[in-house]
């Protein structure tokens, strides 16, 4: 697929592993660690997304006349929406009921991970050739060219987002809840910035959790063995099954992750009696700390709080680091100082009927975000004399 720029032509490959590690993080840069070759791999080769789990790699890549790979963007085809934190449901529910067939669609997305990043990744030398523009019109044309029902892209910036409008694309607003560091010293400095009331409360549930009988480790690079894995995938399964879940993570991802990203993985385990009881993963990107994956055996009152929000909030002010992510949902966080953003969406919906019923829903949905966002901020735990920004 030419794209008009100085001769550079947009194909799709079938696995991340055809790609070069080099040339894809080339594109990606190294801010976001889940952008990067090594954790899409891990998703692949471990089967977590691949064709058995109905996730079908058909990565976007776009090559110079000698072969140099200019920008890329991970894309699959899909047969479900699980695995994606952007709800289209009903779509596919209407779209199905008016005779259509929404699946399979094409999804612009890291496997499993609401987590805000770029999406069509542009190599510096390409940025001035309309590669970002070349990369969503491959993704509709494969659709035109497959009769498939729609395109999506989740957790692009906001900035790519907004420009994929002038291309017909449509917007969908989501929230999650995360905390910014504003130049704190230590926990007792970013508690200082909160109400008395809410003050208090942090005080209580740190004091109660780590009164309990359990020893807390935070671990990265080489202190990661397979037992610390072993254990995890234990906690995964566990909280999987609590929440009537799918596991969509294989044990074989985890051992994947820490071969290759193990220095960038900040896993907060819980001891007892010699054993491991509960586990908090987490990965580091350039400027920020990413919350994961949480399981535990046993009921610990507390300890989710402690290991998940507090301990990553002492983990950011010790580096230095600009934002803790919380991950998806979760109105509780917000007590404990993590405040709600903006998250954004891009979708490509083909029939023209269904995408104008489609745009009618996402602007009343983005009016009562905006608005509940808003309402939350204004509410939140800090004092009203105290810096708050994202």
């Amino acid at each position: 697929m030419p794209d008009g720029s100085d001769g550079v032509a947009i194909s799709s490959v079938r696995a991340i592993s055809d790609i070069p590690a080099e040339a894809w993080d080339a594109c990606a840069g190294d801010d976001n660690p889940f952008c990067t070759h090594a954790f899409l791999r891990a998703m692949e080769d471990s089967g977590s997304a691949a064709p058995a789990s109905g996730w079908t790699p058909c990565h976007l890549v776009a090559e110079s006349p000698s072969g140099k790979l200019l920008g890329c963007a991970p894309l699959y085809a899909k047969t479900h929406s699980y695995g994606e934190y952007v709800f289209d449901w009903a779509w596919a529910d209407a779209w199905h009921k008016a005779g259509g067939r929404y699946y399979p669609k094409l999804q612009c997305a890291i496997p499993f991970t609401p987590v805000t990043g770029p999406r069509l990744l542009i190599h510096p030398d390409g940025l001035q050739m309309g590669l970002e523009e070349g990369l969503a019109e491959a993704m509709t044309t494969l659709c035109k060219k497959a009769k498939l029902s729609s395109a999506h892209i989740t957790f692009p910036t906001r900035d790519e987002a907004e420009r994929l409008t002038a291309h017909g694309w449509l917007l969908r607003l989501g929230e999650q809840y995360h905390w910014t560091n504003q130049g704190y010293r230590d926990f007792d400095d970013f508690l200082a910035a909160l109400s008395s009331r809410k003050r208090k409360t942090i005080r209580k549930e740190r004091e109660r959790a780590n009164s309990l009988d359990v020893t807390i480790h935070t671990l990265t690079g080489a202190e990661i063995e397979e037992s610390h894995w072993d254990a995890f995938y234990r906690f995964y399964l566990d909280t999987v099954e609590k929440k009537w879940a799918n596991a969509y993570l294989t044990r074989d991802f985890f051992s994947r992750l820490g071969e290759t990203m193990a220095d960038r993985v900040v896993l907060i385990m819980a001891e007892r009696h010699g054993r491991w009881v509960a586990g908090a993963l987490n990965l580091l990107g350039k400027d920020t700390l990413y919350g994961r994956n949480w399981g535990a055996e046993g009921d610990f009152r507390f300890l989710h709080f402690e290991m998940c929000y507090y301990r990553a909030i002492d983990f950011a002010i010790s580096r230095g680091l600009s934002r803790v992510e919380a991950g998806a949902q979760g109105e509780h966080k917000i007590s404990r100082g993590y405040l709600p953003v903006e998250t954004w969406s891009a979708h490509w919906i083909a029939d023209g009927s269904f995408r104008r019923a489609v745009a009618r829903f996402l602007d009343e949905e983005r009016r009562q975000i905006t608005e509940t966002i808003q309402e939350m901020t204004d509410c939140g735990p800090y004092r009203r004399d105290a810096p708050i920004s994202e």
